[in-house]
């Protein structure tokens, strides 16, 4: 590697060359403050969505 690098070594770029891939292998949501308080890890929230999604169904099929 080299200690220093020209901007005219590196070529042109292109804004968004990856975007629609990045968008598509990731998923991210931003909660509320007061949300992540009361749900400070992945697990957490997952545990809680999980249970929801459980009773939805279950008051759904009644």
């Amino acid at each position: 590697m080299r200690t220093e690098y020209k901007k005219e070594d590196l070529g042109t770029g292109v804004r968004g060359k990856y975007y629609k891939a990045y968008k598509k292998s990731h998923n991210f949501v931003f909660l509320k403050p007061e949300v992540a308080k009361a749900f400070p890890t992945e697990e957490a929230v997952n545990e809680a969505l999980l249970s929801l999604i459980k009773i939805a169904k279950t008051s759904i099929t009644k």
